[in-house]
């Protein structure tokens, strides 16, 4: 595992140290890495679901979500052992898919409306076909787990911890319901379900 990751450890120890410049510079330098990395890791799930013939709707909620979400994942797991409370690993999950959803389609986006309209005013619009389904499914998965976590703190005292079946039957729930939303979903996309038209 070492020699497959060794060139991204080369690359990130560019990153100046965080005391330089107050830690500005060390951001700016994390946040082009990641920037490029994550372009990375969609460009090769992009080419991993065109050889395998996965759709890119099913490669997006599938190989690109893992590939992206893998860090935050560590991250909240860190977090969770490290600090007193479940705060900063639960915020760290709904930071990041702020950011998912709010910088990383809003800043797109704005982008090609300011490119089309400097190219001489066309209209930018980009239809959908599965994403009005994606998103509701997603917030039903999502109120789920939510309840799973009101229900961990009436019976637990806490959204982490707990003996040993409560911890497991939290985290298969969770996994369940991961499960449950990409399965539902591809079907949507490949058409194997007519839900929602």
């Amino acid at each position: 595992m070492h020699f497959i990751s060794l060139f991204w450890k080369v690359l990130f120890s560019l990153v100046p140290p965080r005391f330089c410049g107050s830690g500005y510079p060390a951001f700016l330098v994390s946040l082009f890495f990641i920037g490029l990395l994550t372009a990375v890791v969609e460009q090769v799930a992009s080419l991993l679901g065109c050889v395998w013939g996965i759709k890119q709707a099913v490669s997006g909620i599938t190989l690109v979500a893992l590939g992206t979400s893998l860090p935050d994942t560590f991250a909240s797991r860190s977090a969770a052992i490290h600090d007193e409370s479940a705060d900063a690993a639960i915020g760290n999950v709904t930071g990041s898919n702020s950011v998912n959803v709010f910088l990383g389609l809003g800043l797109p986006w704005l982008l090609a409306v300011i490119w089309k309209w400097a190219e001489g005013g066309e209209e930018f619009k980009v239809g959908t076909f599965n994403l009005e389904f994606s998103v509701v499914l997603f917030v039903m998965v999502a109120l789920f787990a939510i309840l799973t976590l009101i229900l961990r703190r009436v019976l637990v005292g806490g959204e982490l911890g707990g003996n040993a079946i409560v911890k497991y039957l939290t985290g298969s729930v969770c996994l369940l319901l991961w499960t449950t939303y990409i399965v539902v979903a591809s079907l949507k996309a490949y058409n194997l379900i007519a839900i929602g038209g």
